[in-house]
């Protein structure tokens, strides 16, 4: 499957590319550009980008000069930090503390990416880390949790993992009621183990339900790249929401 260089409008391009698993399996994953209103541009996520896709970002970026910053959002996204730093060894590079340990020559910056001194510096985007999940779990094969980033100037969302988007035809998705959007399957297995855990994660997801009501792409790592209709975030949401309302009292029920 081929790159695609997709742009959302307003200074904002989602990058979907390939992620093979045994080197036959595609499960997709992502990166986003940001053009910065102070000057520049961002990425968000790292991706080793094929000669097209590269040829397209750098006569955007002035050949890769003007790329300010990579932020590496999803702690378990990390194959390909050391080819993005070396595409563009002028940005400055920010990660989790997994992405310090996975790549140690690498110069990041002392900052973890999720500080919240690390989102001030980038005032075109919004930050959020979920609430009652473990952003860095200690099974490393539980991968709900990562530092979501809205970008409002374009309406669109990148996020890795926390959110995924099935792309289903409409009669399918009717007969299976499947939604759109759905949260990670091991939403569950990354709560944190405390009463009032589930209630912080459904807290959350309301807040940023209303708080990004305005989204118009939701930009997911490992499916694609979905135009909501501005308004309908809140219900595409709640309608996730929904589908792990179970899980969600499973786990409330055994900590009471």
């Amino acid at each position: 499957m081929s790159e695609r260089f997709l742009d959302l409008g307003n200074g904002f391009w989602n990058i979907r590319g390939n992620l093979r698993i045994g080197g036959v399996l595609n499960v997709g994953t992502h990166c986003s550009l940001v053009r910065l209103s102070s000057g520049g541009f961002a990425f968000l996520d790292s991706y080793s980008l094929d000669d097209d896709t590269a040829a397209q970002v750098m006569a955007i970026t002035d050949r890769g000069r003007a790329v300010r910053a990579i932020l590496n959002l999803h702690p378990f996204h990390t194959l390909h930090c050391g080819p993005m730093h070396r595409m563009f060894p002028q940005a400055r590079l920010f990660g989790s503390q997994r992405h310090h340990r996975k790549w140690p020559d690498l110069p990041w910056q002392p900052q973890p990416v999720e500080a919240p001194e690390v989102a001030g510096q980038f005032p075109d985007l919004r930050f959020s880390l979920p609430d009652g999940i473990d952003y860095i779990c200690q099974n490393e094969r539980v991968h709900a949790g990562s530092l979501l980033a809205y970008h409002p100037a374009s309406g669109s969302l990148h996020v890795d993992d926390t959110l995924n988007v099935l792309p289903l035809p409409g009669l399918l998705r009717r007969l299976t009621g499947m939604p759109q959007v759905t949260f990670h399957p091991t939403l569950g297995k990354a709560l944190q183990d405390r009463p009032g855990a589930a209630r912080d994660f459904r807290d959350w997801a309301l807040r940023i339900a209303g708080d990004w009501a305005e989204s118009k792409a939701v930009c997911a790592a490992h499916s694609a790249t979905l135009p909501i209709r501005p308004g309908s975030f809140a219900d595409h949401i709640r309608k996730a929401l929904r589908r792990v309302e179970k899980t969600l009292i499973r786990f409330e029920e055994k900590r009471r």
